[in-house]
């Protein structure tokens, strides 16, 4: 990482946003959402995603994450206390990391009860708040009652009755959900549909998927004033050959690697060479991408518009330039963007490295 923005603070991330600008729903149909765009040679254009296969190029290969959200968020009792759980990671033999409101409350050894058949004893917990737990199911079995009882795990500036909404069952997936894992979708795939990938391979534009598990790390807050202190979670990600050597031949052709959101491109960057070559991946990511790093592996980004002082806004400035993406997100509040998982995009060009030091 090459960090040129000497004395870098929280507050430098931050931005005004109206609570009705923040969306609660997906429009219908998905294609319509409205799509900012900002392209290399500077200057920037109000399109929409429909545009999509205009604004791209023949040979671009989009890279898509296929992982798919579970209903990770389960409502509890503690004796009379209602516990509030958020999964995170599959441990093995029934046991499970998770973030647990209140957690401050709860012991080991302490017994929480989400359904008749369905509970959990705490066998951990650590000074940050997360809890490890362990349920008496596991595999197929503990998959079927997290469907009964458990809800998406929605941000929470998306507010729903406390058992969650079935609506968003659907809503919170993305076409290429594939792959188990994620607590969290990745959201500027909520953008796509069959139309408009077929739009899309008629111009010559190719779609490959990665699978990046989204955890509960990405809602949390930047605490600290320099954000270069704050911990990235770790999430786990994997590109198999075939794929890593699918992007290495559309790049080596002429073609742009396009990420489908900042998972896409976090872990892509993860399996890149200084060259930009992807080799294929399997393991954890804690990759923390701030203004002045160079990009190796992707050429564009099709991106949500991000929370202020987060970690993604972050990543975003990055790519775009700080004064740049500050400038488009109070466009984007003027022109009456829906903002946030729900929301509408933003398909950013990579500029040049230098113009991003002037």
């Amino acid at each position: 990482m090459f960090d040129y923005i000497s004395g870098m603070r929280l507050e430098d991330f931050a931005y005004d946003l109206p609570r009705e600008l923040i969306a609660d729903r997906p429009i219908e149909p998905r294609e319509a959402a409205r799509l900012l765009v900002l392209p290399a040679a500077g200057g920037m254009a109000d399109r929409h995603i429909a545009d999509l296969p205009a604004l791209l190029q023949p040979g671009d290969l989009l890279v898509s994450n296929d992982t798919k959200v579970i209903p990770a968020r389960l409502v509890g009792r503690r004796g009379a206390a209602t516990v509030d759980i958020t999964l995170a990671r599959d441990l093995g033999g029934g046991a499970w990391l998770a973030y647990a409101k209140g957690a401050r409350r709860l012991r080991p050894g302490d017994h929480i009860a989400f359904a008749d058949d369905f509970a959990a004893e705490v066998i951990d917990k650590k000074p940050e708040g997360d809890v490890t737990l362990r349920f008496a199911l596991e595999g197929a079995a503990f998959g079927d009652a997290l469907a009964r009882h458990g809800a998406m795990p929605l941000p929470p500036y998306i507010k729903r009755p406390r058992h969650g909404d079935p609506r968003d069952r659907g809503d919170y997936q993305t076409m290429f959900a594939r792959a188990d894992g994620a607590v969290a979708a990745p959201t500027a795939g909520l953008h796509f549909t069959p139309a408009l990938l077929e739009a899309l391979a008629a111009r010559g534009i190719a779609c490959a998927t990665v699978t990046l598990h989204v955890g509960p790390g990405t809602f949390l807050p930047v605490k600290t004033d320099n954000p270069r202190e704050h911990r990235m979670h770790a999430e786990w990600g994997i590109v198999d050959a075939a794929t890593a050597a699918r992007i290495n031949k559309a790049r080596a052709g002429g073609g742009r690697i396009v990420a489908i959101g900042t998972t896409s491109l976090r872990l892509l960057e993860s399996a890149a060479d200084d060259s930009g070559l992807i080799a294929p991946f399997a393991g954890e990511t804690r990759l923390f991408i701030l203004p002045g790093y160079r990009f190796r592996a992707i050429d564009v980004l099709l991106t949500n518009f991000h929370l202020p002082r987060s970690t993604l806004l972050m990543l975003v400035a990055a790519l775009a330039g700080l004064d740049r993406v500050k400038a488009a997100y109070a466009h984007a509040v003027e022109q009456q963007y829906r903002f946030f998982s729900y929301g509408d995009a933003c398909l950013i060009e990579r500029p040049p490295f230098a113009l991003l030091q002037s």
